[in-house]
């Protein structure tokens, strides 16, 4: 099954539906959180449907249309999606800033392809198939590359039995959560067939007080801060764990502390910590770390909006040597 081809059959650009108005059209600069991440790879995120049982109910020539004008009228509200990166350089002194310009607006892409797999062929192997990186576009671009590349491409692919909806997405631009704000706002005017939505993005660019909006990276040329990694296959898994195992090892972790104020979130990935470093064999005295990321939306002051829309995420960590984090506990490794 892995060795199933997937089809391109056509791709194009979609562009908003409605002209940009002049303020739409002014330069949106990226945040110290948006920047740090010019170096990492476009996210990308999956939707798989299956077919209506008879083929008389479904026809995938107005499936694409439909999903094509509704895409178009969703981009009218987050336009950004449909330009593309630009930089301003000075050489003496060394300056380098990058910003989204929306003026710059060739469109989202948009691809339609076909495979010769099934709905279980995806779902059943207990490993994710290869086959579903080939339902995803831009596997190897970098943030950076939105200078000349999408900064969203759609990649639809028919299965025999389903519909697979691939996003690869710019990370400076978007986070998870803006990410599925954009696609709520797709299947709402999908659905409704009209084109307004009913939690419109925030676009204004969060900036301490006092500081300047506009970012200067102290180099001349790209090549200076640009690194681009080999491209590494893994083997990939989901899990799933009941609430009732999760709230068994938050109770677990929580006992062993003497303590209420260890989360089920933090509970589940002192869990995965621990068995991910059991499962490498490092020396007990290397040092590791546990690095997550989560949104500052709440955690800044004052907030951003829940409809905020870019990618203010913070990555922490949390560090300790093999030996200590084996021979504790749950509970330790996750306080």
């Amino acid at each position: 099954m892995s060795s199933t081809p997937v089809n391109l059959i056509s791709e194009c650009f979609i562009k908003p539906l409605d002209e940009l108005s002049p303020e739409a059209k002014q330069p949106i600069h990226f945040t110290p959180f948006e920047l740090a991440w010019l170096n990492f790879k476009y996210s990308q995120r999956g939707l798989l449907f299956r077919k209506p049982p008879s083929p008389d109910c479904f026809s995938i020539t107005t499936f694409l249309n439909h999903l094509q004008h509704s895409l178009s009228a969703t981009l009218t509200h987050f336009y950004p999606l449909a330009s593309r990166f630009a930089t301003r350089k000075q050489e003496n002194p060394p300056s380098y800033v990058i910003y989204l310009d929306p003026e710059n607006s060739p469109g989202a892409k948009f691809i339609y392809a076909k495979a010769g797999a099934t709905v279980s062929d995806v779902l059943d192997p207990p490993d994710v198939p290869l086959l579903v990186h080939s339902f995803f576009d831009l596997n190897n671009a970098i943030c950076y590359d939105g200078h000349t590349l999408p900064l969203l491409s759609i990649q639809v692919t028919e299965l025999v039995d389903g519909i697979f909806i691939g996003c690869s997405f710019n990370h400076m631009v978007t986070d998870g959560t803006s990410l599925w704000h954009f696609m709520a706002a797709w299947s709402e005017i999908f659905r409704s067939g009209g084109q307004s939505v009913s939690r419109p993005p925030v676009f204004k660019r969060w900036v301490l007080d006092g500081y300047d909006p506009i970012i200067n990276l102290p180099y001349n040329h790209q090549d200076q801060f640009i690194e681009r990694f080999e491209n590494q296959t893994f083997k990939e898994r989901f899990f799933s764990f009941s609430t009732t195992a999760i709230s068994k090892l938050k109770a677990t972790a929580n006992s062993e502390c003497n303590t209420q104020n260890i989360s089920s979130l933090q509970a589940v990935i002192a869990l995965l910590w621990r068995c991910i470093t059991r499962a490498r064999c490092l020396p007990h005295d290397c040092e590791i770390i546990c690095s997550l990321m989560f949104s500052t939306r709440a955690r800044l002051n004052p907030p951003l909006s829940d409809d905020y829309f870019g990618n203010p995420v913070h990555i922490v960590g949390g560090k300790a040597t093999v030996g200590d984090l084996l021979a504790h506990g749950l509970g330790w490794a996750a306080f």
